[in-house]
């Protein structure tokens, strides 16, 4: 179903709140509803929006799902990033990296329990007022390892990622799944190496191929370009391109990503470091 937020005050704390109105048409909208309840209920974490209370109110015919959520005043981090494109500015790395690195941690939590967040884009992330981010949007959580055997059972797997999956940052193996395979967690790797490239080049490295209307679907199965004139590290580059590796099996898991960013986090000021 659709979904509304809205803005309120807490009449007996005076703070502010993010309201989540899921409209629900049927059952099936409201079990949707109720699994993302039972997503947060998962996680008592900094780097993912907790759910701070939840209702499913009557509005006539149809039901609504209320979800109460921590007001966070830093936005998103598209809002973010197509800020910093107006300005004609980049992202310095350094802040890049702090904020990869708060995505990371938020995802090592959600792999941990076994589960996988299957939508992260920059619109799911938000930055607080300390620049951390905090995942949000857990309703295309699922189980991390999902076992295919069967020509029927992929194809439901990929009509439930046509549904449930943004395009632009969906898994190649969610394109095209094969009747005989194992999909995990490393799904969310390849939204995390998108959304890198977004904080690094202003946009998703497939946004234009969805917006222009081409096959994004073909457009993954190739190795991602970078644009020439990039400021940022050859480190980096690699960790991005480590991240969209088109093979699942050969893409790093995320306590690997976490373990490099360990060496790529810059000095603090004064302290000498060896480069290795």
């Amino acid at each position: 179903g659709f979904s509304y937020v809205d803005l309120v005050e807490g009449l007996r704390d005076g703070r502010l709140y993010a309201l989540k109105r899921i409209v629900c048409h049927d059952k099936e909208d409201r079990r949707a509803a109720l699994h993302e309840v039972d997503m947060h209920g998962l996680f008592e974490h900094p780097n993912i929006l907790r759910l701070e209370a939840h209702s499913v109110v009557e509005k006539g015919a149809k039901h609504e799902a209320w979800l109460l959520l921590p007001y966070v005043q830093g936005g998103t981090l598209w809002s973010e990033v197509e800020a910093l494109r107006e300005r004609g500015a980049s992202m310095p790395e350094r802040r890049v990296l702090r904020i990869l690195q708060g995505i990371c941690r938020g995802l090592q939590a959600i792999h941990g329990k076994g589960y996988a967040h299957r939508d992260l884009k920059p619109t799911n992330v938000l930055l607080d007022e300390d620049d951390r981010a905090v995942l949000m949007d857990l309703g295309s959580m699922n189980q991390a390892r999902i076992e295919v055997n069967s020509s029927r059972e992929a194809m439901a797997v990929q009509d439930w990622a046509a549904q449930r999956c943004t395009i632009s940052y969906r898994a190649p193996e969610l394109f095209s799944v094969p009747s005989q395979c194992v999909i995990d967690e490393r799904t969310d790797i390849w939204s995390l190496g998108c959304v890198l490239y977004c904080m690094m080049f202003g946009e998703g490295p497939f946004d234009m191929v969805f917006q222009k209307g081409d096959s994004v679907a073909l457009a993954v199965q190739n190795p991602v370009a970078l644009p020439p004139d990039s400021r940022y590290s050859a480190a980096l580059h690699r960790l991005l391109s480590s991240m969209l590796t088109v093979d699942p099996q050969q893409r790093p898991h995320i306590s690997d990503i976490l373990d490099q960013l360990e060496g790529l986090e810059p000095a603090p000021a004064g302290q000498d470091t060896t480069q290795i």
